[in-house]
């Protein structure tokens, strides 16, 4: 039984390893591809109202506000490579720390316990003091529990949840901060795209996470895994604090071409009194609430339980349910760049922003449910490989409907009404995904668990298109 165990192992090592070689040059080709379009194409939509034509110098190199959106990628990408790790890295700490499936469980829910007590508080400080200091923050922080994480283990269970709660808390301030940068940074003809890009980098961090770990610590250890990703986010840190400036007054290699568009087309600067009646008031910012609490339902919903479908119900083994997981993320990941691309596109092109959210939103929500509608359906892993690939595919349109239309309302607080929207946005990752597990357990089918996402995200599209707006309400 050994020899065959380590038989198994090695196998499933080389087919992750292969897999991990794959996905790896598909992402590299991809985000190379979207790094060359972010110094034209990206620019290309932006007017030349600033008193001089901008259009060749934006396309000659890479903008200062270009850079940001890499850096703020980069830094979501490390931080899902830290929020992840452990979900495949629990495997091998489960056998060597002695845990039950419960507190197996506890160790991997309480992240968000963290994660959702930040989220306003970060983004109030980003928005009050200025964003790059609490990305800063932020990334040092997560970094450090990262590292602090198997010595926590080591050390007992009870300090090993403290820790996680730790890295939640050191996470839950980086997206406030990042949209309260790009509020200073980034003009509405670029939005949907800025937007979009740094999202993805969430898909990115998962996938390489989720490929990585296992290959990681059946090499050197789970210890190693989190010695390592935390090594690699304070090392970016010390990188990001010369790269990042609060405003494109501050930034010494600025062109005066990109600082007097900046100027003219953004303007938003940090600091006042958040003026919580107005955003508590306005009927625009409770449909972001419900809108991008539903996504986020079908969102971790996917993320939590795509692995076990496949598993149980088209009865796939381990190596082959992870294959089949992958190749939906990465749909998701090339389509929420192209959702950005054609939301600020049709912007350019003198569409209402209003419409174009809208539209957005609604193709992500009501796109998805249709495919999930049919997931249920299918009887073959392959038509459901492309159902749930559609389904992840459309759902990224959403991403370019809610997330950029708090700029559009709020460009001088956008840091605190995404505090706001993620700390609802991410109830569905505890309720959600616990739902789900009962729902299961109930009816011993996902039938109703995919009945359940598709009817939820019809709400979220109906409730946006009902209420949403991209007019700027609050100064």
């Amino acid at each position: 039984m050994l020899r065959r165990g380590a038989t198994a192992r090695v196998s499933n090592d080389r087919v992750f390893a292969e897999i991990a070689i794959k996905q790896l040059s598909v992402l590299a080709r991809e985000w190379g591809f979207y790094r060359k379009l972010l110094g034209s194409a990206l620019a290309r939509n932006v007017p030349s109202n600033a008193g001089c034509d901008t259009r060749q110098t934006q396309g000659e190199k890479m903008q200062a506000r270009h850079s940001l959106v890499l850096a703020s990628f980069f830094a979501l990408f490390i931080a899902y490579l830290d929020r992840v790790n452990i979900s495949v890295a629990a495997i091998a700490m489960q056998e060597s720390l002695g845990w039950s499936e419960t507190e197996k469980g506890l160790v991997l829910s309480s992240f968000f316990i963290g994660y959702m007590s930040a989220q306003i508080v970060g983004g109030v400080l980003a928005d009050k003091y200025g964003g790059k200091k609490v990305l800063l923050w932020s990334l040092v922080a997560w970094s450090v529990f990262t590292i602090l994480t198997p010595l926590a283990g080591s050390a007992s269970f009870a300090m090993l949840i403290l820790v996680r709660i730790g890295l939640g808390l050191g996470e839950a301030p980086l997206s406030p901060a990042v949209l309260s940068l790009f509020g200073r940074w980034i003009p509405e003809t670029e939005r949907s795209r800025a937007v979009a890009i740094y999202s993805s980098a969430a898909i990115a961090g998962t996938i390489v996470a989720l490929l990585v770990t296992g290959f990681a610590v059946s090499r050197f250890g789970w210890q190693a895994v989190f010695y390592g990703f935390g090594g690699v986010g304070l090392v970016y840190a010390v990188w990001l604090a010369r790269a990042v400036h609060e405003r494109p007054q501050k930034h010494p290699r600025i062109t005066p071409e990109e600082r007097a568009l900046l100027e003219d087309a953004v303007g938003a600067q940090p600091g006042g009194e958040i003026p919580w009646r107005q955003i508590w008031s306005l009927r625009p910012i409770w449909a972001l609430l419900v809108t991008f609490f539903c996504t986020s339902w079908s969102l971790y919903v996917f993320m939590s339980w795509m692995p076990s479908y496949f598993a149980s119900v088209h009865g796939l083994d381990i190596s082959s349910a992870g294959i089949y997981t992958m190749a939906p993320w990465a749909v998701m990941f090339v389509m929420m760049n192209v959702a950005g691309w054609i939301a600020d596109t049709l912007i350019s092109r003198s569409w209402d922003i209003t419409t174009v959210r809208k539209l957005m939103q609604s193709i992500g929500l009501l796109g998805s449910a249709m495919f999930l509608f049919i997931t249920r359906t299918v009887t073959t892993p392959e038509m459901a490989l492309l159902s749930l690939s559609g389904a992840l595919g459309l759902l990224a349109f959403a991403y370019s409907g809610s997330a950029p239309n708090i700029l559009d309302i709020a460009p001088r607080f956008g840091g605190v009404v995404f505090g706001v929207m993620n700390t609802l946005g991410t109830l569905p990752g505890i309720i959600g995904v616990a739902t789900a597990g009962w729902l299961v357990d109930t009816t011993g089918s996902y039938d109703s668990v995919l009945l359940l996402a598709g009817v939820i995200g019809v709400v979220g599209a109906l409730v946006y298109i009902l209420m949403g707006s991209a007019k700027q309400l609050i100064d």
